[in-house]
């Protein structure tokens, strides 16, 4: 049997810088969900939890905090326009250009952080 993720659960500590960041930096599209929102980002959803958010069903034992989350995203093309995206927006690269590995094989990594300080990857396989 094969599986795909469908989502995962960050949490934010505030809406609209958060909002602003994953919708400037990612692309994503920011649903509303309830009382707070979600993030598309292509076809991965990035599900929320976060200010005004009562009580949700089902957590992990240890429930995910603002800026406990790390994350990988696939940039498509060269890591140098990962490196200039981010910079364009005033994001700083935290690491790299780095070599690193993802579920393809050996590639290239930079990484940054969001707003709660939760640690973002873009990884490319351009050039490898």
């Amino acid at each position: 049997m094969a599986y795909k993720l469908d989502h995962v659960v960050i949490h934010v500590s505030d809406w609209e810088r958060s909002n602003a960041f994953y919708r400037d930096v990612l692309g994503a599209e920011v649903v509303p969900r309830g009382a707070g929102f979600a993030y598309k980002i292509g076809d991965i959803r990035l599900n929320c939890h976060g200010p005004g958010i009562g009580h949700v069903n089902a957590v992990a034992k240890v429930p995910v905090m603002p800026g406990n989350s790390d994350i990988c995203f696939e940039w498509e093309g060269p890591i140098d326009g990962a490196a200039a995206h981010l910079a364009a927006r005033g994001v700083p690269v935290e690491l790299g250009p780095v070599a690193t590995n993802g579920v393809r094989g050996p590639a290239t990594s930079v990484y940054f952080r969001d707003p709660d300080g939760s640690l973002l990857e873009f990884l490319s396989y351009h050039g490898h």
